[in-house]
């Protein structure tokens, strides 16, 4: 984990030498860009491991660069921003963001919660699960749709893949908010109802790649799988 590579996207270069600094210190390899055009230019050719994403960015802003990068594939992405309202929160995370912190922040902590999601993200628990048309290579870290003869790469973000991954350990369970909240995003302050969002995209994802009605929701609990 240590020699991952952690995008800083940061346009205050005091911000962004403190992270970096920070990100150095425990082993992470580090590299910066002051606006959202060079963010998304470093993030296509050096393919990062994690993201430090800041909100209010020249040239393109946070939410434009993360909306490109979840495009791409499912970089785990840290918003940073000064907006404390949590419209603005649960926009990010509707993006895909998976996790948040609000400035001014503690550098320690963004390690850590950096740390924290790719180490999830680098759990290989089953090598493959599979329930109905739905395949999880945990070693590989993919999710795929099997419908028809056709094997589809699903394009989730790391805390979709996480959800999808704790669900599929136990088929059929109803799992409550708080429950998959702990389970795949323990070390964010993030509210229960933004597991809806994950979900939300989770489940849009899966009926456009033709794995219809397996994701439902069971009211005044959760979420579950639906038998195949």
């Amino acid at each position: 984990m240590e020699s991952a590579l952690v995008l800083i996207v940061e346009d205050e270069p005091e911000i962004a030498s403190i992270l970096d600094a920070y990100f150095t210190r425990d082993g992470f390899r580090t590299v910066t860009a002051a606006n959202g055009e060079i963010g998304l230019q470093h993030h296509l050719m050096l393919a990062p491991d994690l993201m430090v994403l800041d909100v209010k960015l020249p040239k393109a802003d946070g939410f434009a660069v993360l909306a490109e990068v979840r495009r791409r594939g499912g970089t785990p992405v840290i918003m940073a921003t000064a907006l404390t309202e949590d419209l603005d929160k649960l926009s990010a995370l509707r993006l895909g963001a998976d996790d948040y912190v609000v400035k001014p922040f503690n550098p320690l902590e963004v390690v850590e919660r950096a740390k924290a999601i790719l180490r999830r993200g680098r759990m290989s628990q089953d090598a493959l699960v599979r329930h109905g048309p739905l395949e999880l290579d945990g070693a590989a870290h993919a999710a795929y749709v099997l419908v028809a003869d056709r094997r589809q790469l699903l394009n989730l973000t790391s805390t979709e893949f996480k959800l999808l991954a704790h669900m599929m350990r136990a088929p059929t369970k109803a799992f409550s908010r708080g429950e998959l909240l702990d389970a795949c995003m323990p070390e964010s302050d993030a509210l229960e109802r933004t597991v809806d969002s994950h979900v939300s995209n989770l489940r849009r994802k899966l009926l456009m790649a033709g794995a219809d009605d397996l994701l439902g929701g069971v009211r005044g609990i959760g979420y579950r799988l639906l038998p195949p």
